[in-house]
């Protein structure tokens, strides 16, 4: 079960693992239509695929999708949480788009993980994926609440694995940099940071498929997110001000109006 897998990463997921030999894919998406196309392109041998369209940022509407695919097709191995909002914005941010970030990009991986976690523990184990961001490790300039929640969303899968991973659960964290997708083309100034280390959406889940097949938490494409990391971790004001000269050579520092 994987969910924005209507366009990007998620589409390029849903279409590995059909080719790896899942029996079934479950396509999620809040764009009915692509995740019907999505899931058409997937019956690949012997898998099968459907098509569910739903708001994973509303409880009831993701919930809902969980029992009908599990009525339909039997107890789910995999769930991916690869749905997310990428949205700009600093202290001006209102609360209707804090709100709608914290349901996408955090509480949606809250609520699978309350769904089909007892399940899988009670087979003998399952696999827990969900795609977080660079931004979720270091930050994200120009972008107050995505950079807040993603680092919510990479909490909410280590608490998961440290907690679960002694029953047989296996946690990864997807945290790719810039990415040939629409959220890349809608990251504005910062398209001139990201774009010429851009990957393609097949390179992030060739990296996903190895990260997972060998059992490792967090998954990082791009391997300089590891190296910043080390330089946030290890002299955290140097860092900060690495990035707030960045932020000013990008022009997104705050107005001095």
């Amino acid at each position: 079960m994987i969910t924005g897998a209507g366009h990007g990463i998620g589409r390029g997921l849903a279409h590995r693992f059909a080719q790896e030999g899942a029996r079934h894919v479950a396509v999620i998406d809040l764009d009915g239509e692509a995740a019907r196309s999505v899931a058409s392109e997937c019956y690949i041998g012997q898998c099968k695929a459907s098509s569910h369209q739903a708001d994973v940022g509303n409880r009831t509407q993701l919930l809902n999708c969980i029992d009908t695919i599990v009525e339909a097709n039997g107890p789910i191995d995999m769930f991916f949480s690869n749905a997310g909002i990428g949205v700009g914005g600093g202290l001006d941010t209102d609360d209707t788009t804090w709100q709608k970030l914290w349901s996408v990009n955090v509480h949606s991986h809250i609520w699978a993980a309350q769904a089909v976690i007892p399940s899988m523990i009670e087979r003998g184990g399952g696999t827990i994926g969900s795609t977080a961001s660079a931004a979720g490790l270091l930050t994200n300039i120009g972008a107050f609440p995505y950079a807040v929640t993603k680092h919510a969303a990479v909490a909410v899968a280590e608490w998961l694995s440290v907690t679960y991973g002694d029953s047989g659960i296996q946690v990864s964290c997807l945290c790719p940099m810039g990415v040939e997708t629409q959220l890349l083309e809608d990251s504005g100034a910062l398209q001139a940071l990201l774009r010429p280390g851009a990957l393609s959406v097949d390179a992030v889940v060739d990296a996903t498929i190895s990260g997972i097949e060998s059992g490792i938490f967090l998954i990082l494409p791009h391997p300089e997110v590891g190296k910043f990391m080390h330089h946030k971790a290890s002299d955290p004001d140097r860092w900060l001000r690495s990035m707030r000269a960045l932020q000013n050579q990008l022009g997104l520092g705050p107005s001095k109006d």
